[in-house]
């Protein structure tokens, strides 16, 4: 079992920046791939970023060149740096946890955290 608590979320205006951290718990957070995902009002959830297990990250074309994504094994957290934020940014962001290597659907994640609201102010 993996715990996920995120953290960082909050209100920003237009080109501000945040960054959201997520501590995990409970398993080798080494052996985990670690993928932030994000859902906005009446839309699915969908893929940010994922940093594998293996090293290596992957980004959903809306975060690429904005968002930067980071682990650090030693203290079993996982960052991500939003830089140049949009009104369209805002959205509950999730840190999610998985053992399926090369995949950004979010039905092969396992484990989630609770969630921490991101809001952009135009």
């Amino acid at each position: 079992q993996v715990q996920l608590v995120e953290s960082g979320g909050g209100y920003v205006q237009v080109g501000g920046s945040l960054r959201l951290s997520c501590a995990s718990s409970g398993r080798t957070f080494s052996r985990l791939n670690m993928g932030w995902f994000r859902q906005a009002p009446g839309k699915d959830r969908e893929f940010v970023a994922v940093s594998w297990s293996g090293g290596g990250t992957a980004y959903a074309d809306s975060a690429k060149g904005r968002f930067t994504i980071s682990r650090d094994n030693a203290k079993n957290t996982v960052s991500l740096q939003m830089n140049s934020l949009k009104p369209e940014d805002t959205a509950v962001y999730y840190c999610a946890a998985g053992t399926v290597t090369f995949t950004i659907r979010k039905e092969r994640y396992d484990y989630w955290g609770q969630g921490t609201q991101v809001t952009v102010s135009s």
